[in-house]
């Protein structure tokens, strides 16, 4: 398994591998299409908080460069945590992520404006 993650690396942005699990892929014709889920690890700024996962925005589906002749889209579920005291609502700050990662200012970008 860890070859494949090594191999996903090259091809997708590290970040992508780091912080999401790959749950589905399909092929049609020269379209292919990847499924992520945010990974069930809430954010470091947040944990001296009692958090629970609280399931995941909507999906947002983005183009990525071509593979190999395949037209291909990113389908990304961002995930939300409850804190338990407070009853508010948390999500990662992907300006935060942007940082310390090899995140495109771009896709941070657009990460940060589907947040909102």
């Amino acid at each position: 398994m860890d070859n494949y993650l090594d191999l996903l690396k090259l091809i997708l942005p590290e970040f992508l591998i780091n912080h999401f699990y790959l749950v589905k892929n399909t092929k049609n014709g020269e379209v292919m299409h990847l499924y992520f889920e945010e990974r069930n690890i809430p954010p470091k700024e947040q944990v001296s908080k009692v958090l629970i996962a609280h399931g995941f925005h909507k999906e947002v589906t983005i183009q990525d460069f071509p593979l190999r002749g395949n037209t291909v889209y990113l389908h990304i579920k961002r995930r939300r945590w409850l804190d338990k005291t407070t009853k508010e609502v948390i999500q990662r700050d992907w300006n935060l992520v942007a940082q310390g990662t090899r995140m495109t200012t771009e896709f941070a970008a657009f990460l940060k404006e589907i947040s909102q």
